[in-house]
């Protein structure tokens, strides 16, 4: 059995990217064939990489085919024409209407990739969503066949000390609230430092609120995030915009608490790497939040600015209460270990197999 694999890109270091490598080495490791298929490439994955063009002359009726579904692409075209058996998983797309106000055309594509969604749902053999949250949207669309592949997350990777300079810059004695993301408007980056400026000024005035993501083609909303900076005169925000691997452990390592004000999540990796570094988490109840998760960290209904700025002074002052939650976060990671996730994609596997 030959077992490959479709995607948009492959690149160094994004979610998507990083799943397709783990299914590979599941495939490889039960002694199954799988190859990688894309449009683009990262040089640093170069080895793993073959141009969607040539998966048509290899595709055989007995192969399954994976396709990562996200947003649309020229991909699709070959998915649609693929004789082997087909399993899409998709990767939720970001409703267009957070977009529409900041980037047009990125507003258009999601627009676009929920339309194109629909004319999977005759194509394709098993719809999988990487939560619950995805697979219920793919079961509302019409997908007769669905079911959930949680995200490969390989936490290993952060057992390291991270950058030296991130350290020593953050761990100075400041109360560090942590949020890792894009800054684009679904994650409510400006939520978050209206939420600061509350925070700082009548709970805690030696604290800091670090935005660690990139912030590039989104500069008018940016713009607006540093108009409520300059609003409220804040002197403690950082938004560090595009950083390496190695800031990203850096900045987990000198993080205190870790909120999310976000409203659309179809999962949430930042929040299980949080979980993985013992920081606490802080998350509103929205998309996958709850789901992603799983039981760990505390979850908030509403964003009223002051409970929130009382329940982390409470985290804060309470080393009992701390623990619990670190606890709590611990446990909600076993679901998604190595093992775990491999043993659901063989049996999704394996079940289509023998249809």
């Amino acid at each position: 059995m030959r077992v490959h694999q479709l995607l948009t890109s492959l690149t160094y270091g994004d979610a998507i990217s990083n799943e397709a490598l783990a299914i590979k080495k599941f495939l490889e490791d039960e002694g199954i064939e799988s190859k990688i298929f894309g449009y683009y490439n990262h040089p640093k994955v170069t080895k793993y990489f073959n141009h969607y063009t040539s998966y048509l002359s290899e595709s055989q009726k007995d192969d399954i085919l994976i396709f990562h579904f996200s947003i649309g692409s020229p991909v699709s075209k070959i998915y649609f024409q693929a004789p082997a058996k087909k399993i899409m998983i998709y990767h939720n797309i970001t409703p267009y209407h957070f977009f529409k106000n900041y980037h047009r055309i990125l507003a258009r594509e999601c627009y676009k990739g929920r339309l194109e969604l629909k004319k999977f749902v005759d194509k394709t053999d098993l719809g999988l969503g990487d939560s619950e949250y995805n697979r219920k949207e793919l079961e509302n669309l019409g997908f007769k066949n669905t079911g959930v592949l949680p995200i490969v997350m390989d936490f290993t990777k952060f057992d390291r000390e991270g950058s030296v300079v991130i350290r020593k810059m953050f761990n100075d004695g400041k109360f560090n609230i942590l949020f890792v993301g894009r800054v684009i408007p679904n994650k409510k980056i400006d939520e978050l430092v209206r939420f600061f400026s509350v925070y700082q000024k009548y709970f805690n005035p030696n604290s800091r609120l670090i935005i660690a993501g990139e912030y590039r083609g989104f500069e008018r909303y940016l713009n607006d995030i540093y108009q409520t900076i300059s609003k409220y005169n804040l002197k403690d925000v950082v938004l560090t915009g595009h950083i390496s691997f190695n800031d990203l452990v850096a900045f987990y390592k000198v993080a205190n608490l870790y909120l999310s004000f976000s409203e659309h999540e179809g999962f949430g990796v930042p929040l299980l790497e949080a979980f993985y570094n013992k920081v606490p988490v802080i998350a509103y109840d929205m998309g996958a939040v709850k789901e992603t998760m799983n039981g760990g960290g505390i979850i908030i209904k509403e964003k009223r600015f002051d409970k929130v700025a009382a329940l982390i002074e409470t985290i804060r002052n309470n080393e009992e209460l701390k623990d619990s939650v670190l606890k709590s976060q611990e446990q909600a990671l076993e679901k998604y270990s190595y093992e775990n996730v491999k043993n659901i994609l063989l049996n999704h596997i394996k079940n289509l197999k023998d249809e």
